[in-house]
Order: structure tokens, then sequence, then C-alpha cells
């Protein structure tokens, strides 16, 4: 985490640089729109999370191919030739 080793002190001095950089009025304003945003991020992390985790449950489970010889799983197309002919 990038900012895992900040601490109190570090807080307060973006704050105060913050506060003197947009002033006291639109730091409200600014706050509140950080945590929509993360809010949303949040939700939409969730969202793909949960669509994975469907996605995976609804996959059917893949059943092998017996060795029998009788039919193949793979369908093979013809070559062309350089001539472009069958």
């Amino acid at each position: 985490m990038p900012f895992g080793n900040i601490g109190i002190p570090g807080l307060i001095l973006i704050l105060i640089i913050a506060l003197i950089i947009f002033g006291p009025s639109k730091l409200p304003e600014l706050g509140r729109a950080f945590g929509r945003t993360l809010s949303e991020f949040k939700s939409a992390t969730r969202g793909l999370i949960n669509d994975e985790d469907k996605g995976q449950a609804d996959k059917p489970q893949d059943k092998p191919v017996s060795g029998t010889g009788t039919a193949s799983a793979v369908e093979v197309q013809p070559t062309l030739a350089a001539d472009g002919k069958k």
C-alpha cells in the first residue's frame, strides 16, 4: 500500500495544503465527491466479483473425452492448396 506509512502528522499536512489550495468553501464539496467516487468504485468492484462468481457457477463442467476413437472432439478443416483449390 503506497500510503500505509503517512500517519497523523502527514494527514494533517495534506489537509492544510488542500485547505490552502482549494479554500474552505470547496473542501467539503471535494470530500463528498471523493466519497461518492469511492463508494461507486467499491460497488462496481463487488458487482464484477459477483458476476464472475455467477459466470463460473453457470459454466458447465468439462467432461473428459474418452479414448475409444469413434468420435473426435475437434473437427478438422480441409487445408487449401497454394492455388486456392481444395
